[in-house]
């Protein structure tokens, strides 16, 4: 992709919702089908992923190709996650149950795909964390990449937080689950991409289970913040995949949620065809 100074400048906020987040990739592959490359990229929890991956100078149908290459042998995933796993007995029951070293996981599954820092990379990014005691947003642009996405996809009980600075960083999306704000200063273009989606029940299932009601309830609070922000302020493209049952954990299932996110590659191109037509008469 190369820039081109006669389209406008393109802001792309990509969300937080676990593995539902696999649905960016087509929004990236509709821009690479344009030819369009952002100006900025936004990105919170799993859409900091993605969007350091973008940003590192990878195309979206690179992007896919490495999510279905790791998550197609569901043994090697978990011989990776094996790895992972806590290597003195006492830590397996010192604060309840076992949580992952964010930053670990993604030396282990992804740091071979992206440079060390943000100032290696080809697009600027803004990555979203959460200051657990400040209970406040925390954002990242320059210095090392690595601790600033395991920040933010710390997501509490599954992950540990993040020490930075004297502070606990947990995941962005508890106080920024989509963040286009800030974007609009420096773009002619915004395009949001919502992947939290909501609580549906499901098949042949007449109780909420505990990893329902976990996923469920962080999906209720950051819907509520997404609407309130969307009140101040509107993306020009909203992109949002259809709400399923799909858990925050469930990477196995890529192949599947990128077949059902498909239709998401062809509505962004439309809408962003025309907004770049727009935008060219007005200029």
């Amino acid at each position: 992709m190369q820039s081109d100074t006669s389209h406008p400048k393109i802001g792309l906020a990509l969300g937080g919702g676990g593995a539902r987040g696999l649905a960016h990739i087509p929004v990236l592959e509709a821009l690479d089908d344009l030819g369009l490359r952002p100006t900025q990229i936004a990105g919170t929890s799993i859409g900091a992923i993605m969007g350091a991956a973008y940003a590192s100078g990878r195309s979206g149908e690179q992007i896919r190709e490495i999510t279905l290459k790791t998550f197609s042998d569901r043994n090697a995933v978990l011989s990776r996650l094996w790895q992972l796993r806590p290597k003195k007995f006492a830590d397996m029951f010192r604060s309840g149950p076992v949580q992952f070293d964010p930053e670990r996981v993604l030396e282990v599954f992804i740091s071979e795909f992206l440079p060390g820092t943000f100032e290696d990379l080809d697009i600027p990014l803004r990555l979203i964390a959460t200051d657990f005691f400040g209970c406040r947003e925390v954002d990242f642009d320059s210095g090392p990449l690595l601790p600033a996405i395991a920040a933010s996809i710390a997501i509490p009980a599954v992950f540990r937080p993040v020490r930075h600075n004297g502070r606990h960083l947990i995941d962005g999306g508890v106080v920024n689950p989509l963040p286009f704000d800030g974007l609009r200063d420096r773009c002619d273009i915004v395009i949001a991409v919502d992947v939290v989606g909501a609580p549906i029940p499901r098949p042949n299932s007449d109780d909420i289970n505990m990893l329902d009601s976990l996923f469920g309830s962080s999906q209720i609070l950051m819907q509520t913040i997404t609407k309130q922000k969307l009140k101040l302020d509107q993306p020009d493209i909203l992109v949002r995949p259809p709400h399923d049952t799909v858990r925050v954990l469930d990477f196995l299932k890529a192949d599947r949620i990128l077949n059902k996110a498909e239709p998401l590659r062809d509505q962004t191109k439309e809408q962003l065809s025309a907004l770049t037509k727009e935008t060219a008469l007005v200029t």
